[in-house]
């Protein structure tokens, strides 16, 4: 607690703060984008994945950075993704929508322009009921998700959206269960074997046709599963696709979450803070009150369980994660009492020290993508590049 006084400078911005905020670097995007493509071989097109509200990072923005970063194409999950999109504007950019679709979504996705995923006869029947458009089938060759693992129906779909009027074959994809997982090789080996051989017949037909297959962890381990296409999701965002480490990938976290010390009080050995007195103080301590909670996507698996930067240093979140706020341990330095009103941030950089979504993963057992999926539209977007702020805060 020697440093809580030097380190204050860090944060210019205290004067007011925001009880709850993501800001999204939008730059940061753009130049993950373009660090992605320099991994691609053979002319490979770059899809960016914005499904899921951007994970969490905001479709419209998110699509708009990666493709001023040199995507060509964007990635959705339903329809309503893609209407968004399009009444943000971006009406001239091919949409691939990945997801199964209801009859409704399906119309409202085709009615867009966007291209959709077929894996039988049926479903392929549906799409040209739905007044037709552009299809990519699906082999599964090992997801065990959607598609056919079929090679033989998977091809007899290809002809027959061929041959349907008002259909268009655009493309060929399957997706890879254990790409993310480098202790896997012969799965992964296995499944893009597969998919290459049947791949290769279809586009023998048709030799415009759209080979894809690698997600942001194929791209990065296997330059043979690229094809003509990749499908890049948690990557662009600046997270590592394998959970580790994004700077070892040479990813830039481009989300930042952050709330701010609401109070500072006194806590004195005995005494506990939160709901079931997870913490009970061993001696004296200041207690930081964060206006941040699971009601804002911070979950309450992170009770006693997580660090929040604030002055610069790392102090443990103590007590149980409520729906509206969390404590913090500052230590028992009477200095802390002047951290009131400073920035803390639960995710990003203060200082030299940094929190990243691999990290609070690591803490809850599960995965990157799950932290910023999780964050609640109680969080407003703060778009910026480089730290310019990019208009009003974006509401969820």
């Amino acid at each position: 607690m020697a440093d809580l006084l030097a380190a204050q400078p860090i944060d210019a911005d205290d004067a007011a703060p925001v009880r709850a905020q993501a800001r999204v670097n939008v730059a940061a995007i753009e130049r993950n984008c373009a660090r992605l493509r320099t991994e691609l071989r053979r002319g490979a097109e770059l899809c960016a994945v914005v499904k899921a509200d951007g994970y969490g990072h905001g479709a419209v923005q998110s699509a708009r950075a990666a493709l001023a970063g040199g995507a060509s194409w964007l990635a959705v999950a339903s329809g309503s993704e893609v209407r968004e999109l399009r009444q943000a504007g971006l009406r001239g950019v091919r949409i691939l929508v990945m997801g199964a679709l209801s009859v409704v979504e399906l119309e409202e996705a085709l009615a867009a322009g966007a291209d959709v995923v077929v894996w039988n006869e049926r479903y392929l029947q549906a799409v040209a009921d739905a007044g037709g458009g552009r299809v990519h089938v699906k082999l599964d060759s090992g997801m065990g998700r959607l598609g056919t693992r079929d090679a033989a129906e998977a091809s007899r779909v290809a002809r027959a959206a061929r041959e349907s009027p008002g259909i268009e074959l655009a493309g060929v994809m399957t997706h890879f269960a254990t790409a993310d997982d480098l202790s896997d090789t012969s799965f992964f080996a296995r499944q893009l074997g597969a998919f290459k051989s049947w791949a290769a017949t279809v586009k023998a037909e048709q030799p415009e046709l759209l080979v894809h297959a690698a997600n942001s962890a194929a791209v990065l381990r296997d330059a043979e599963a690229q094809f003509d296409m990749v499908r890049c999701g948690i990557a662009i965002y600046g997270m590592d696709p394998f959970g580790k480490d994004p700077a070892a990938r040479a990813l830039e976290p481009a989300l930042e979450l952050s709330s701010y010390v609401a109070e500072v009080r006194l806590c004195e050995a005995g005494e506990s803070a939160g709901y079931g007195r997870q913490f009970v103080a061993e001696q004296d301590t200041r207690i930081a009150v964060v206006p941040i909670g699971y009601g804002d996507g911070w979950r309450r698996g992170l009770s006693n369980n997580a660090d929040v930067l604030i002055g610069g240093h790392r102090h443990p979140l103590v007590g149980t994660v409520s729906m509206d706020s969390i404590t913090v341990d500052l230590g028992a330095d009477a200095r802390a009492e002047r951290l009131r009103g400073k920035r803390a941030i639960l995710i990003g950089l203060q200082g030299s020290e940094r929190i990243t979504a691999e990290e609070v993963a690591r803490r809850l057992e599960t995965i990157n993508y799950e932290i910023t999926c999780a964050l609640t539209s109680r969080v407003p977007r703060v778009y910026h590049r480089d730290g310019a702020v990019i208009g009003e805060p974006a509401a969820r």
